[in-house]
């Protein structure tokens, strides 16, 4: 019995873990390697670098660019490679803890950290594999108004933090929607005690009236 009551709940918790782990690792494992193959694409066949290839007209274009700093233009000068290596590998860290501690029913949030783990992962494979930067080639934009040069990693981790801050946002409504509905029952728990007392000493009194005759 209590040998069967032990694999009961190791295969429940094995299943458990395994729901989890079939949303994030197939997720980061298609997005790093979607990004590691259009890089690689894209340094083989849009050259030379830094001219613009239109697809979309003017709006969407592939542009060859290589990033030795953040997102953003970011920079740390001469450190630029080592620090932002070393800052992708403290984030993978966190991302780790985060992902042990996302309960197994918080599928979009695991999705969302597989993303960001995704992405992360992507560029700091460009800044080992080579001293040119990370390697980006999406650019969009009108004319001389034109967003940063990006690219699949990029939008990985955008969207996987937008997606955690919608869910960040959510929370505290569903808290409130919880602790309302915990009062409501409070109170009808009360109202349903009332009553009964109500009823108790009706019955009292009206024993007391029975007795009197």
């Amino acid at each position: 019995m209590f040998y069967g009551v032990i694999l009961i709940a190791m295969n429940d918790t094995v299943q458990r873990i395994a729901s989890k782990a079939y949303i994030f690792w197939p997720t980061l494992v298609v997005v790093y390697a979607f990004d590691f193959l259009t890089k690689r694409l894209v340094e083989a066949y849009v050259r030379p670098a830094y001219v613009p290839h239109p697809v979309i007209g003017d709006f969407f274009r592939l542009t060859l660019a290589y990033n030795k700093d953040a997102a953003m233009g970011l920079s740390l000068g001469g450190y630029s490679r080592v620090g932002f290596t070393l800052t992708a590998a403290a984030v993978l860290v966190v991302l780790g803890v985060l992902y042990r501690r996302t309960p197994n029913e918080a599928r979009v949030s695991v999705f969302a950290l597989a993303l960001i783990t995704a992405g992360a992962l992507g560029n700091l494979t460009d800044r080992l594999m080579s001293s040119q930067g990370v390697v980006d080639f999406i650019d969009v934009g009108f004319g001389n108004s034109r967003f940063y040069t990006f690219n699949v990693a990029d939008a990985a981790v955008t969207c996987g933090a937008l997606l955690l801050a919608i869910l960040s946002l959510r929370e505290p409504k569903k808290e409130g929607a919880d602790a309302q509905m915990d009062s409501d029952g409070s109170d009808s728990r009360s109202g349903d005690s009332l009553d009964h007392r109500l009823s108790a000493a009706s019955g009292e009194n009206a024993n007391a009236l029975e007795r009197e005759r």
